[in-house]
């Protein structure tokens, strides 16, 4: 146990010492803040070409002044020009588009074309479609007579929301977000994923270069082959779990100097405290932040506060942990065997296929539980140990039976005692080997090989 002690504080010094280390420790937690924050503002980014799109009808007026203007946009009704006369020379006249509605439009809804230079925005088109959209269904109700007919509509315009309870067996409630469990569900799993993945895959590089460089002939010497594969699968796992733990330190400490800097003192606590009555939620809210903020977006905001405090962190948390270190063990051994049987990393290239084929199907597997974290596939799939660390992280925010996490584990556990003693059998007898490509049929007599 010494011999493995002290190969694991050299794998651990040696690559917490490396400028790579380093750079990826500090650089990843503002990697996953821009992440989340360059969509933000590309989105809502204002377009700073102001744009003047000629609208013609060809005769017809049925939808005149229907599209309002926008702060960036301007639509300017032509009836003095046809359609095919301002399509060739719009820019000369000074438009950036040329809007066409035909009359068919009523029953054909893609009659309509804007012929531009440049490819439109969705926003632009999200715009004109909409206010189409609604003038066309208020001209087909005035068909029937209706008297009132805009009042009758701004009274029957309803929006409906779901507000998700969970009972537990003893009669206790706790309100859900299933927008907050989708999203822990997609972050878990695709986590997982790259943690296993990157790390094992470290551990497979460092095993072909002590053996390119013949370091480990002089290691063996004093230790045995098994000890030196377990000292580095463990020494690169503690890397692994002090990078992430610097990583959520780091996250943290980003949010909360970002919290500081954007947001009023006390902001986040009056609006933890806003009463969920829809009447009083407008005063509250422009009185706490000073912004203008609708009924709809306040709803929506508490909700997805709500459900992010009442999901089973604690156990999220643990499974997190538990996961990584288990599927990182499994994987590691057999990257640290494909490691020890090729004298170069291009030769991995045929054996590393059945080792990342179920990785890919887990993360596959993942990304459709958040839709339904009850098939049967997931299920299946989060029980299976080579797929289970990301496809059970992805279904754990979705409440899964103990029984389930408990099977998933045991197992786990199981193949990993198994694949690290078939990693064992295959690394002590490749690690010392040079010059000789190695098969399948070959790795199979190294595992059988007795003693």
């Amino acid at each position: 146990m010494n011999k493995i002690a002290l190969i694991i504080r050299r794998e651990y010094i040696t690559r917490v010492r490396k400028k790579s280390f380093l750079i990826m420790t500090f650089l990843t937690p503002f990697l996953f803040a821009l992440i989340f924050i360059i969509p933000m503002l590309v989105m809502n980014n204002e377009d700073k070409d102001f744009k003047r799109i000629a609208v013609i009808e060809n005769g017809s007026d049925l939808f005149k002044d229907v599209i309002p203007d926008t702060k960036d946009t301007e639509f300017d009704y032509r009836s003095d020009v046809k359609f095919d006369d301002i399509k060739n020379n719009f820019t000369e006249q000074g438009y950036y588009g040329v809007l066409f509605i035909s009359p068919e439009i009523v029953s054909s809804p893609d009659a309509i074309q804007l012929i531009s230079r440049k490819q439109p925005p969705i926003g632009l088109l999200d715009h004109i479609t909409g206010s189409l959209e609604k003038e066309i269904e208020k001209q087909k109700l005035l068909a029937y007579n209706i008297e009132n007919l805009d009042e009758i509509l701004k009274t029957i315009n309803t929006s409906v929301r779901i507000q998700t309870i969970k009972m537990d067996e003893s009669g206790g409630a706790r309100e859900t977000s299933t927008g907050i469990s989708m999203a822990l569900a997609y972050l878990g799993g695709f986590l997982m994923y790259m943690l296993v993945f990157m790390f094992g895959s470290m551990v497979m590089r460092g095993v072909i270069e002590e053996k390119t460089n013949r370091i480990v002939e002089v290691i063996v010497s004093s230790v045995k082959p098994v000890q030196l594969m377990l000292g580095k699968i463990i020494g690169v796992a503690l890397v692994g779990l002090t990078q992430f733990a610097l990583w959520i330190v780091l996250t943290l400490a980003l949010v909360t100097v970002l919290k500081t800097s954007f947001l009023p003192e006390g902001t986040m606590e009056q609006i933890q405290q806003l009463p969920r009555s829809l009447a009083d939620a407008d005063q509250s809210v422009a009185g706490a932040t000073g912004t203008t903020v609708t009924p709809e977006q306040l709803t929506d905001f508490q909700e997805l506060f709500a459900g992010a405090l009442n999901q089973p962190w604690g156990l999220i948390i643990f499974s997190f942990v538990f996961y990584f270190l288990t599927g990182y063990l499994l994987y590691a051994s057999l990257f640290a065997a494909i490691g020890s049987a090729v004298d170069n990393e291009t030769e991995t290239q045929q054996f590393m296929l059945p080792v990342t084929i179920p990785i890919i199907l887990g993360l596959i597997v993942a990304m459709g539980t958040m839709q339904n974290p009850e098939s049967s596939l997931s299920f299946w799939f989060s029980i299976i140990p080579f797929t289970s660390p990301i496809v059970m992280m992805a279904r754990i925010p979705f409440d899964v039976p103990g029984w389930e996490i408990a099977l998933s584990m045991g197992l786990m556990l199981i193949t990993i005692v198994g694949a690290v003693w078939m990693a064992a059998k295959i690394y002590r007898t490749g690690i010392l080997m040079y010059g000789k490509k190695t098969s399948w049929k070959e790795i199979w007599k190294w595992m059988t090989y007795k003693g």
